[in-house]
């Protein structure tokens, strides 16, 4: 169960990370164009679409890794 904890500690962090990166780019990218800073409906949902498709997909790579590794005995102690 540990590596299942570690791999969602991985992919969460890293889905919130480019989660907001992204809606920041769309706002850059609306102020650009409009002039002002408005968050519009669309753009979170986009975050949020964008955030679960990470965590998702890191998931499942961060999940594999930590068995991959945790199979050949090179788990490392903190």
């Amino acid at each position: 169960m540990k590596p299942n904890i570690k791999a969602c500690g991985h992919a969460l962090v890293t889905a919130l990370v480019n989660a907001t990166l992204a809606v920041a780019l769309m706002l850059l990218v609306e102020f650009a164009i409009s002039g002002s800073f408005q968050m519009p409906e669309p753009y979170l949902w986009a975050g949020l679409v964008i955030g679960v498709v990470i965590f998702i997909a890191q998931f499942w790579r961060q999940r594999h890794l930590c068995r991959a590794s945790e199979q050949s005995g090179n788990v490392q102690q903190p």
